[in-house]
């Protein structure tokens, strides 16, 4: 852990605003960009959900505006009382497209702003549920004739942050 009063006064200000968000939002948004070493792409993930007594969710390999928009959505439907499950295809009215559920094995690699938030270290961490996307011909990475490698979207638990 840090002693840098510089760092811990930037995280004392973080841990702020994440609060006040998911008081507010009952959840929030935390996007990360790619990491300097190969297997760190760039993801996205909730903060709040566990707090309802649901999984927090991580998207990975799609930028930053539809990360939070699709992660908003799935998690506003949480927030309204939806229970996710793994292997569950999730689709709204309004939006042609549909997203797989599966568990991520590795969320104390991953979910890091989550877990300081809950206080809890990385082998205790929250559980999250990594929410899989198709190509836009609707291809999912599991399936035959997906046209990106795992570069484009990892499997849950081949990467971390």
């Amino acid at each position: 852990m840090t002693t840098d009063p510089q760092t811990i006064a930037w995280l004392d200000q973080e841990d702020a605003h994440l609060a006040t968000v998911v008081r507010q939002s009952r959840f929030a948004v935390q996007y990360v960009g790619s990491g300097e070493e190969p297997g760190e792409p760039a993801f996205g993930y909730t903060v709040g959900l566990f707090g309802l007594g649901h999984p927090e969710l991580v998207m990975v390999g799609l930028g930053p505006e539809r990360t939070h928009a699709l992660l908003g959505e799935v998690a506003a439907m949480v927030v309204d009382g939806r229970d996710l499950v793994p292997g569950e295809l999730v689709s709204w009215d309004g939006w042609a497209g549909r997203l797989h559920v599966e568990v991520c094995p590795n969320p104390g690699e991953v979910l890091f702003a989550a877990n300081r938030f809950y206080q809890r270290p990385a082998e205790y961490s929250v559980p999250a549920y990594q929410l899989a996307w198709p190509h836009c011909d609707g291809v999912f990475p599991w399936e035959a004739g997906y046209p990106c490698g795992p570069e484009c979207q990892p499997r849950p638990g081949t990467w971390r942050a």
